[in-house]
């Protein structure tokens, strides 16, 4: 009789496909208050976060984050329903709504988490979901947790999107991110907007990464909306917010797990998001963000987002190119499979309104150098 392997012998059975397919992947100590630090001892400049307006290491959100820890402690230490909601809470989720020209909003303790609760609770058996091909991780993974019937459609396509759901039956779902993490591209979100309003699809809209736009539409005529968004990008803080109609809300909070079975986000964290939103939604936010477009125009003119990809397509390229800049003090990272397709490994360049004109000169200096400017 053959002897079962163990679990241990069986993990190892694992990692070692992973090693051999030249995918190993190991988590780097990055000692920075911003972005510049020291990547495992070693000076560097980031280019690889998504804190698009730096305002992680903002003084005022800093300081919101060090009352907020004063006043509550350092967690909410249970759910929301069970222990009931800390004051700050409810502020971030008004401005949020107030934000995104919505009737309410809700906390999620991620952004991910956010997409699993929207599409589990608004899927179902009788619903199909058209997903752009090349939406984020949470959104597939909410697709399957809400056990719908998912159609990808092609990426922005918006002609193939309309021509399924003209041949759907039944409740029909739209999911889309407005930027798009790995490109740094945007949907035509007014397009989508249209479209589902013609089908009467739930339009659900991801928007973590919109720093720079679409902003996403005002309501339409007869077109129904849920926005999605996380705290920890342009907001520099950790967690996930949604904004919609009230009764959205209110069946967001009766029936989604990942809010009914998670701890609230930690008093810091929303203080600091709340912060941040008031800095956005004032002057100080208007110069960021246009300091922000004018970096990215400096690296490529007109791009829509500030996460830049130079695709250079095998796996041993891109790492080869990142280790490169990293020897001349720039992190930038290789992103390769299963995150991207085979054949399409990149850097991915993530730029910040905190990055100045020196770092960005030797941003450029250090791609020319190396062939990739």
């Amino acid at each position: 009789m053959t002897s079962r392997p163990t679990w241990a012998e069986w993990a190892e059975v694992q990692l070692d496909e992973i090693r051999a397919s030249g995918r190993w992947r190991t988590p780097r100590t990055f000692d920075a208050h911003g972005v510049a630090g020291a990547l495992q001892g070693r000076p560097v400049v980031s280019f690889a976060s998504n804190d698009y307006l730096g305002l992680s290491a903002h003084a005022s959100v800093n300081a919101a984050a060090k009352e907020a820890l004063d006043r509550w402690g350092s967690g909410a230490t249970a759910s929301r329903l069970v222990v009931g909601d800390r004051p700050c809470h409810i502020e971030l989720e008004t401005e949020i709504a107030a934000w995104k020209h919505s009737e309410r909003a809700m906390l999620f303790a991620t952004g991910y988490a956010a997409n699993l609760g929207v599409l589990s609770v608004f899927g179902g058996d009788d619903v199909t979901v058209f997903s752009d091909e090349l939406n984020h991780a949470s959104i597939i993974d909410g697709c399957r947790l809400g056990r719908s019937q998912v159609v990808v459609f092609r990426h922005c396509d918006l002609a193939h999107l309309d021509s399924l759901l003209s041949a759907a039956r039944g409740r029909k779902l739209v999911v889309s991110d407005s930027v798009f993490s790995m490109d740094g591209d945007s949907a035509d979100v007014d397009g989508l907007a249209e479209v589902c309003s013609r089908f009467g699809a739930l339009l659900v809209l991801d928007e973590a990464h919109s720093v720079l736009g679409p902003a996403g539409p005002l309501p339409l005529d007869g077109l129904e909306i849920i926005r999605v968004g996380t705290l920890s990008k342009m907001l520099g803080s950790l967690g996930g917010w949604v904004a919609a109609p009230a009764g959205c809300i209110d069946l967001l909070v009766n029936r989604a797990r990942p809010y009914i079975f998670t701890t609230a986000p930690s008093p810091a964290d929303t203080a600091a998001a709340l912060a941040a939103l008031r800095i956005i939604r004032g002057p100080v936010g208007e110069a960021l963000i246009e300091r922000l477009r004018s970096i990215v125009d400096r690296i490529r003119p007109g791009h829509p987002s500030p996460i830049i990809p130079i695709v250079l397509g095998d796996e041993d390229v891109a790492m080869q190119a990142a280790g490169d800049l990293l020897s001349l003090g720039v992190l930038v990272p290789a992103i390769r499979p299963p995150t991207v397709p085979v054949g399409t490994s990149r850097l991915r360049i993530a730029l910040s309104a905190a990055h100045d004109d020196s770092m960005i000169d030797h941003l450029l200096a250090s791609l020319a150098r190396l062939g990739l400017g």
